[in-house]
């Protein structure tokens, strides 16, 4: 197919509410040597989007400063390194930027074929919260057959996704939510138990659900006003994994001794920054290990609503009222 010059895209006009998203249109970006040029037919909605929207998360150096950090698609051109894909090519890929428009490139290393069986919504769905869980709470969690784990937000996207792999790899999960309908759908996406955060301490309800031990890993979102509570949830040798601030990123006054008496350790990361090469050893594990779990049922995402493009403002405020369960997503093309 013929690629055009211009495509719609959605533009964040100034840093603001979702109303400064506005449909607009810009020159089709060119593949470099190591990338791919994608038709995009889905497009992801995440935190890390609204933070970009907010101006509280720019785009590195040399990335698209459209938003938008997953799709799924179309290859339409491949750069002059890349061996892995042709034109024709079905894949979702978690991109540096520019997801909320028709084409987008992507680097070839952090591109997957969409799993078997999946349409480009759940393929589009995917490598934004798979990449985000399985460096998180495998890797600096390393969360293992046999542990336990703790993850708040269960009905978001990053906690529907590692309720799942948690469960799918063997863990003991435990989950928080902010109501009991998602309390309820959590167990009903495989975790153990349910915690009401409004309703109860979680602290105290871990040590109840463990006997008193506490849990190996807790995978945060949350942040400052969560600290010390996820602290004393931790068991001997635990590990919190802090991946977002929606609680403030600043830590009140505490004991830290039981950092040291239980040897604890406190650690996190935010995957945007990360190089090319590592992103893309994470999508050599996840195509090996997780992918056979997407393509078997044993994983795979929760679509909650599904928007046009033309609507990405809408699509940003339902993600801001935390009322969703799951994924929100842009369609972009048919």
């Amino acid at each position: 197919m013929s690629i055009p010059t211009s495509m719609n895209i959605i533009a964040a006009v100034a840093p603001g509410g979702p109303e400064v998203l506005q449909p607009s249109t810009a020159a089709v970006p060119v593949a470099r040597a190591d990338e791919v040029l994608i038709r995009v037919l889905a497009a992801g909605v995440n935190r890390p989007d609204v933070a970009q929207r907010t101006g509280a998360y720019p785009p590195p150096p040399g990335a698209s400063p459209l938003i938008g950090l997953e799709v799924a698609g179309e290859v339409v051109a491949v750069g002059a390194e890349v061996t892995g894909y042709k034109i024709g090519d079905l894949v979702c890929a978690l991109t540096n930027g520019g997801g909320y428009a028709e084409y987008c490139v992507a680097p070839a290393a952090q591109t997957l074929p969409w799993p078997k069986g999946y349409d480009a919504i759940r393929a589009g769905a995917v490598p934004e919260t798979y990449f985000t869980v399985w460096a998180n709470m495998f890797g600096h969690g390393r969360l293992a057959a046999g542990k336990t784990v703790l993850v708040h937000g269960g009905t978001s996207g990053i906690g529907v996704t590692a309720i799942q792999l948690g469960k799918a790899f063997g863990a003991t999960v435990y989950a928080t939510a902010g109501s009991d309908d998602k309390v309820a759908a959590c167990v009903g996406l495989g975790a153990d138990a349910g915690i009401n955060y409004r309703t109860a301490d979680f602290a105290d309800e871990v040590k109840k659900l463990t006997g008193g031990r506490g849990v190996d890993v807790v995978l945060d979102m949350v942040g400052g006003t969560y600290f010390s509570r996820n602290i004393k949830s931790l068991a001997m040798d635990g590990r919190l994994v802090l991946i977002a601030f929606l609680g403030g990123s600043k830590v009140e006054a505490m004991d830290l001794a039981p950092i040291m008496v239980r040897r604890l350790t406190v650690t996190g990361s935010t995957m945007r920054p990360r190089t090319t090469a590592q992103k893309g050893a994470i999508a050599d594990a996840l195509r090996a290990k997780v992918w056979p779990l997407l393509e078997a049922g044993r994983a795979g995402p929760v679509i909650h609503k599904v928007f046009p493009l033309a609507e990405a403002a809408a699509a940003h405020a339902l993600m801001e009222s935390s009322t969703h369960i799951g994924k929100i997503m842009l369609h972009v093309a048919a």
